[in-house]
């Protein structure tokens, strides 16, 4: 148990300067000795029992999946993301609370209430990583049954009958090969038994499905053909029907639409039920025949599609308000011929579902890169993202502090520094910092002020100097792009590990720089 006690004097030793790394390493090396020794050596089952997770944050929102409200109850929201589970809100997104952590996965893909009980949750599970089939709760989402389709491995988007909590449809996207798995799926009985309803290929997908909002029996789904090898032939994205609430499905003619290259399709059903909505890589569609001929009412650049967005939304109650999921959320007044950028920065916030209610289209929930907002006065005020710890994030690293900051890239949101501790007795936004880093790039802390970052996706490297808490800047001019055009460029650029202290050192001044909790530090 010699390692046990220099691991243990190790991490007692106050201000110790031994970086996390290190810290880490130690604590695995003494994990493998342990268990080498395990036969001539017996430890308590409790010795490593002291350890646990626990949340250091940040507490800002990352990308969500899914979003579902109450009819009549206006502070009742929920949401789901692809890696954090499903939450949930009772006071208008002021606090919200995970409600699917007993589950065994965290990826969603998909979310929906019964109208006519909206204590009964279906949950769709595979999004970023691959799910375990469809999750039903039936008491508010306090507790959760596996009902089926585990093979499905990802799934879009599930519709609720309006009338009948039992009957579900289901859009599965199915696994990332060739599979049988995929397609529309539907039970008669709240997910005891499921039958396959339409199956579009072994490597076609459905990207996205819905209702008539006021003919249950109406229904659209469109599919996506998932990526194949070379010199594999491409099937094209369709959009199918159903008339018999899914039992049965019939292809779209698509007269209008384009032939080639449509990509991923998001289609929506207007009040009325004859007009409906798509948008695809080609542009923004409408057809006013429920789906016989379509035409292309806008050749706004910014109002088209992509495998990233390609969702739609309308006005429950006005079929001329039509939404569109891009970098901002574009709304139309006038049936799609123009847009304006409803919400969001141009430079993306990347926004990717709504749900608007039905008896007042002034109360709506977005969900974006950036967490789930709530608004109740038409999209004029939204509540806050920094109270959902949902990030996704690319990479983390340690630096060499006492009490160490942990260093990581957030899907757009850039990065973050965020301390293991805090000398208040909790970590709050106070504590962390942003530093600078391109949201999938990698991050090498050089010593206790300066850091280095590397990021990606063809941006050039660069040198940051970090010095008062919060504040930094670029300390050499960024190179310009070389990529050869028409070549892939990677999303994620390797920093080289951790770099020298010299690193920074041309082109940075002398200077003294403080953080909370450390003493200063010639530079």
């Amino acid at each position: 148990m010699a390692c046990l006690k220099v691991f243990t004097r190790f991490f007692s030793t106050p201000r110790s300067r031994v970086g996390a790394t290190l810290r880490l390493a130690i604590l695995f090396a003494c994990a493998l000795s342990a268990g080498g020794a395990a036969v001539g050596q017996q430890y308590g089952p409790d010795l490593y029992s002291g350890m646990r997770w626990r949340l250091i944050g940040p507490f800002r929102a990352g990308r969500v999946t899914a979003v579902a409200g109450i009819l009549g109850r206006p502070a009742v929201y929920y949401m789901a993301t692809p890696g954090g589970g499903v939450w949930k809100t009772t006071n208008g997104g002021l606090v919200w609370k995970p409600i699917f952590d007993d589950a065994r996965v965290a990826s969603v893909g998909a979310l929906a209430l019964a109208p006519s009980n909206p204590e009964i949750i279906y949950v769709g599970t595979g999004e970023q990583t691959e799910g375990d089939g469809v999750y039903k709760s039936t008491d508010g989402g306090a507790t959760w049954t596996n009902i089926g389709l585990r093979e499905t491995h990802y799934i879009t988007s599930i519709i609720v009958d309006p009338n009948d909590p039992n009957v579900v449809l289901v859009g599965a996207f199915g696994d990332q090969t060739p599979s049988q798995a995929r397609g529309v799926f539907k039970t008669n009985d709240g997910g005891k038994t499921w039958k396959q309803t339409l199956f579009p290929g072994d490597r076609t997908s459905i990207a996205d499905m819905c209702a008539a909002p006021g003919d249950r029996r109406t229904l659209y789904a469109a599919t996506w053909p998932i990526r194949v090898g070379p010199g594999e032939r491409q099937t094209e994205s369709q959009i199918f029907k159903s008339t018999d609430e899914g039992e049965t499905w019939h292809q779209l003619s698509g007269a209008g639409l384009p032939e080639k290259s449509r990509g991923r399709i998001g289609v929506v059903v207007a009040p009325g039920d004859s007009r409906v909505y798509a948008i695809m890589n080609q542009g923004f569609f409408r057809s006013d025949d429920a789906g016989e001929t379509w035409k292309q009412v806008t050749t706004d650049p910014r109002v088209v599609g992509s495998g990233y967005f390609s969702r739609v939304f309308v006005d429950p109650k006005d079929a001329d308000v039509v939404y569109v999921m891009q970098t901002s959320m574009y709304r139309s007044t006038d049936g799609g011929k123009t847009f304006e950028a409803y919400k969001g920065a141009p430079s993306g916030e990347d926004e990717h579902v709504l749900w608007i209610a039905p008896d007042d289209p002034r109360r709506m929930i977005l969900g974006s890169d950036q967490g789930a907002t709530v608004s109740l006065d038409g999209g004029q005020t939204w509540s806050i993202w920094y109270n959902q710890p949902t990030g996704q994030f690319y990479h983390v690293i340690t630096d060499n502090q006492f009490p160490y900051y942990a260093y990581a890239s957030q899907q757009d949101s850039g990065s973050v520094a965020v301390p293991v501790r805090s000398d208040f007795g909790q970590i709050t936004f106070r504590d962390w910092f942003s530093t600078g880093a391109f949201e999938s790039g990698y991050i090498a802390p050089t010593s206790l002020t300066r850091t280095s970052f590397t990021p990606s996706a063809g941006m050039a490297q660069s040198c940051v100097w970090t010095g008062r808490r919060g504040k930094s800047r670029p300390c050499s001019s960024p190179a310009r792009n070389t990529a050869t055009p028409g070549r892939r460029r990677s999303f994620f650029r390797r920093a080289t590990g951790r770099l020298s202290t010299s690193a920074c050192s041309t082109c940075s001044r002398p200077t003294t720089a403080r953080r909370p909790g450390v003493r200063s530090v010639p530079t």
